[in-house]
């Protein structure tokens, strides 16, 4: 599953940079102009870095993958190979309301994916889970997901507010996950 999930996420990052254009004239005006896809494809970048980092740290603290692991974990792919889409959308109509809305539901989807794959592992593992025991509170996914949501119609008030907030959420998870590491330290 893991071998898997570093190949699915190899192709999203390089076919993701693949999307990118060189400016069409060596001047700064053209360079200017493919800085909202430069900043959209650097933004999708560290989301699917961010689900990584978090995704491998769960991963090396489980003992146990049934078939709704694996389905779940699907899911999650799933989510993540749409960031390719919504890099070449925003290419295409630029940080307008309708590509800036679909990101956040993108991120509404991994994050839930996510939580499912997380249940998952838990429910794999029984009562003495080390996911479950890692896991706790979940305050940041409630934030994040929160966020997410409410970004979705805010794209249509103004995309930069929900650009702010994913990239606001963005900097919340930075870090990767630290509850598994202490809980493999243990």
């Amino acid at each position: 599953m893991n071998a898997l999930t570093d190949g699915v996420v190899a192709i999203v990052l390089t076919i993701m940079v693949l999307e990118l254009k060189f400016p069409e004239e060596p001047t700064m005006q053209a360079v200017l102009h493919i800085l909202p896809l430069l900043a959209a494809y650097l933004l999708a970048f560290i989301y699917v870095a961010i689900y990584w980092n978090n995704h491998h740290h769960m991963m090396q603290s489980t003992r146990k993958v049934t078939g709704s692991v694996l389905w779940a974990n699907h899911a999650l792919l799933f989510c993540l190979t749409l960031f390719p889409l919504m890099i070449r959308w925003i290419d295409e109509a630029g940080p307008t309301a309708w590509p800036v809305a679909s990101f956040g539901l993108v991120l509404v989807g991994a994050s839930i994916c996510y939580v499912l794959l997380e249940r998952a592992l838990i429910a794999a593992e029984g009562d003495g889970s080390s996911v479950k025991s890692a896991v706790g509170g979940r305050g940041k996914e409630w934030i994040s997901f929160s966020g997410y949501l409410a970004s979705v119609p805010l794209a249509f008030v103004s995309p930069f507010i929900s650009i702010a907030i994913y990239v606001g959420i963005a900097l919340l998870w930075l870090i990767p996950d630290r509850r598994f590491e202490r809980r493999l330290q243990q």
